[in-house]
C-alpha cells in the first residue's frame, strides 16, 4: 500500500456501505472513467454489474441492463466461502486438521457404486478413502476420477465440493445423508459463522444437476448455492482482504486466509507451471500465472455466470463483477479461457492503474 494510501481512513461497512468520490480514496477519476469506457466497449450489448471498493468504501457501481439489487447465483465462486468455513471448523476444533481424512467424518463418500455416480464411469474408488479436506478444497482430491491419486492432479470439479460441505455440516450435526433436507444444512452454518458477523444479506438453497435416476444425489448432490448482490460479494472480498477480520472480530482465521490464497503445494509439486493458479478455494496470482501484469498478491473467487470477486490487498482494492463479461466456464487451458483472462487482466489492470 502506498504512503498516500496509508493516510486515508479505512472504514468497515455496516448494513449499508459508505460511498466515496474517487479522489477521497486515492483513485484517479480520469483513469477510472477510462476503465469504465473500456468495460462498456468490451461488453458491447452484454449486461454487466461492476462494483469497485477501496479502503472499505464503494467508489463506483456500473450497471448496464441489470438490476443492482438482484441476487445472482454464485456457482463455483461459492467455493471460496466453503474454504473459509473449513478454516472456521478447524479453528473451532470441530475438524481436527486440514489433513484429516474426510472418511473419518463422512464415510458416505465411499458409498457410491458403479451406476450411482453423477456419470456412468463415476464411482468411489478404493484410493478415495484417503482423501483429505485439504485435497477436496484444493481440487486435487481425484474423487471419483479414475487414475487420479489424491493430492497429485489438479482437476477442477463440483462433486468433491459437495462432499466437503456435507462432511463439515455433518461434523456440526447439521446434515444427514438419509434425509438431506431435514437438517439446517451447510448454508445455514455459513449464515451463522460468516454472513451474520459481517452483516451480509445473501441467501442460499440446495441445487442439483440433472442426473440419472439411480444417482446418489444425497451424497454428491445437494450443492449449497449462494445468491448474492454485488454489495454482498464485496463484503466477502473485504473480509478476505482483511485476512478474515471484520472490524476487530476474527471471523475466519487469518492464517487460513493467508495460505488459502496462495497456490497450493500439491499443485506446485505435481503440475506444470501453467497450472500454478489455485490455492484452497481461491484462484491465486502469487506465481503470476493467471494475470502476469497484475499484483502478485491478488486473488479471486470465480464462478459460472461470470461471477468474480477480485481482491488486491496491496492496493486495498476490491472489484466485483456480477455478471462480468469474462466467462469462467470451460477448461482452464482452453484458448477461449486464455483469451478471456487476457481481457479480464486488461480491465482489472486499468482499475489498478487508477490507484494513486
Amino acid at each position: 500500500m502506498s504512503d498516500q494510501a496509508s493516510h486515508i481512513e479505512r472504514v468497515w461497512p455496516s448494513r449499508e456501505w459508505q460511498v466515496s468520490e474517487p479522489e477521497e480514496v486515492g483513485i484517479d477519476r480520469k483513469k477510472l472513467t477510462e476503465a469504465g469506457r473500456f468495460q462498456a466497449d468490451d461488453a458491447g450489448s452484454k449486461p454487466y454489474r461492476i462494483l469497485i471498493a477501496r479502503h472499505g468504501k464503494i467508489v463506483s457501481e456500473w450497471n448496464f441492463r441489470t438490476d443492482p439489487l438482484e441476487k445472482a447465483k454464485q456457482a463455483s465462486a461459492s467455493k471460496s466461502t466453503f474454504s473459509c468455513m473449513l478454516g472456521v471448523a478447524i479453528e473451532e476444533g470441530v475438524i481436527g486438521s486440514e489433513n484429516d481424512r474426510v472418511t473419518d467424518y463422512y464415510p458416505e463418500l465411499m458409498d457410491v457404486e458403479r451406476g450411482q455416480g453423477p456419470k456412468e464411469d463415476r464411482l468411489a474408488f478404493p484410493e478415495n478413502e484417503g482423501i483429505t479436506f485439504r485435497q477436496l478444497i484444493g481440487n486435487t482430491s481425484g474423487y471419483m476420477k479414475p487414475g487420479e491419486a489424491p493430492g497429485k492432479v489438479f482437476n477442477y470439479q463440483t462433486f468433491g465440493m459437495n462432499i466437503l460441505t456435507h462432511s463439515i455440516a455433518s461434523a456440526y450435526r447439521l446434515y444427514t445423508t438419509s434425509d438431506p433436507e431435514r437438517g439446517a444444512g451447510f448454508g445455514t452454518l455459513t449464515n451463522w459463522k460468516i454472513r451474520n458477523p459481517i452483516e451480509g444479506s445473501w441467501s442460499w438453497e440446495y441445487e442439483n444437476f440433472d442426473l440419472h435416476p439411480d444417482a446418489r444425489t444425497e451424497v454428491f448432490g445437494f450443492f449449497t448455492g449462494y445468491q448474492m448482490t454485488p454489495r454482498d460479494m464485496a463484503r466477502c472480498g473485504w473480509l478476505w482482504l482483511n485476512r478474515g477480520n471484520w472490524n476487530g472480530t476474527q471471523v475466519v482465521p487469518s492464517k487460513w486466509i493467508e495460505h488459502a490464497t496462495i497456490v497450493s503445494t500439491e499443485i506446485l509439486e505435481n503440475e506444470p507451471e501453467d497450472k500454478h493458479v489455485y490455492g484452497l478455494g481461491f484462484w491465486c496470482n502469487d506465481q503470476g500465472r493467471i494475470w502476469p501484469d497484475l499484483p502478485r498478491d491478488s486473488y479471486a473467487a470465480s464462478g459460472a455466470g461470470n461471477q468474480h470477486i477480485w481482491v488486491c490487498p496491496s492496493l486495498d482494492l476490491i472489484v466485483v463483477q456480477s455478471p462480468g463479461t469474462y466467462p469462467s466456464r470451460g477448461p482452464f487451458d482452453s484458448p477461449e479461457q486464455v483469451e478471456f483472462r487476457r481481457s479480464m487482466q486488461s480491465f482489472l489492470g486499468r482499475i489498478a492503474d487508477s490507484v494513486r
